[in-house]
């Protein structure tokens, strides 16, 4: 019985994602949501299986099991922008469908439960970046992380602009605008990490979705917490951590709080023992 407990986190999250497949398959009359959510959060749960298990690639199977789902399966072949331009196209169309239902629970209020888990787990942008062999960030953040805002500003002002002015085939515009702005954002986020060495440059400078992810990730439930009485302040988790969070301190106001994306590497890396979820 006992362990079995350690799996509980996983059967968590998938419950988590099943009660929103259940909830909108019901209320829209859509089987899409069903499977959509329903494999989501399998994926997520298996993987975490996975984790637990201390497979190696654990956290690579989930990105590219969702992250390809979201890129290739709906954005790709059904032609649904699920970028943030996509998010803004169909609230302004006033469509709860496709990106706004994707955005409200993985980047909105989903964010309140899991934090940045998205970024660690599931962004199809990541998923690329974290291949590369800048594992481990050189040095402290640069102060760029205003670019982000600005990309947010661009993004919203782009999409606005397309209504404002009536143009045609917005659909066509979308689907086009979401194949060109990934292929700007992979070479950004590659051309970002060779500079700066680091692989999640992208994440910390340009990404306009932290926009959405921050706010709500200061409250997350799920967040990783020290045992100071047991923490020997070897720093190797502040070394190890991709985002630069300071995970020797359990305060919400730690430094880059709002940026752990759960990846587990400071975990995995303490001498003592002394981090845990």
């Amino acid at each position: 019985m006992n362990g079995l407990k350690k799996y509980i986190p996983a059967l968590i999250m998938f419950l988590f994602f099943e009660a929103v497949a259940v909830t909108l398959w019901l209320a829209l009359d859509n089987l899409f949501y069903l499977f959509n959510f329903t494999y989501i959060g399998g994926f997520v749960a298996f993987g975490l299986c996975l984790y637990i298990k201390k497979y190696r690639n654990a956290r690579l199977i989930i990105q590219l099991g969702v992250g390809l789902y979201m890129l290739v399966y709906l954005g790709l072949t059904h032609s649904e922008n699920m970028q943030i331009e996509g998010f803004w196209y169909y609230l302004f169309s006033g469509v709860f469908e496709a990106a706004v239902i994707h955005y409200a629970v993985a980047k909105i209020f989903g964010p309140f439960f899991f934090g940045r888990g998205w970024c660690g787990y599931a962004c199809w942008t990541a998923m690329i970046l974290d291949l590369l062999p800048y594992k481990q960030p050189e040095g402290e953040r640069k102060k760029l992380g205003f670019i982000r805002y600005l990309v947010f500003g661009l993004s919203l002002v782009f999409v606005g602009a397309l209504f404002l002015l009536h143009i045609p085939e917005l659909d066509r515009i979308m689907f086009w605008s979401f194949i060109i702005g990934n292929a700007l954002y992979y070479a950004a986020g590659i051309i970002l990490a060779a500079v700066f060495q680091d692989n999640r440059a992208f994440c910390k400078y340009i990404c306009p979705v932290t926009v959405f992810l921050k706010p709500a990730s200061y409250f997350s439930y799920l967040r990783i917490r020290v045992d100071e009485e047991v923490c020997v302040s070897c720093g190797k988790c502040r070394k190890v951590c991709p985002m630069n969070v300071d995970v020797m301190s359990n305060s919400r106001k730690r430094k880059n709080a709002t940026e752990c994306i759960l990846c587990m590497k400071c975990v995995e890396q303490c001498p003592v023992k002394a981090l845990k979820l």
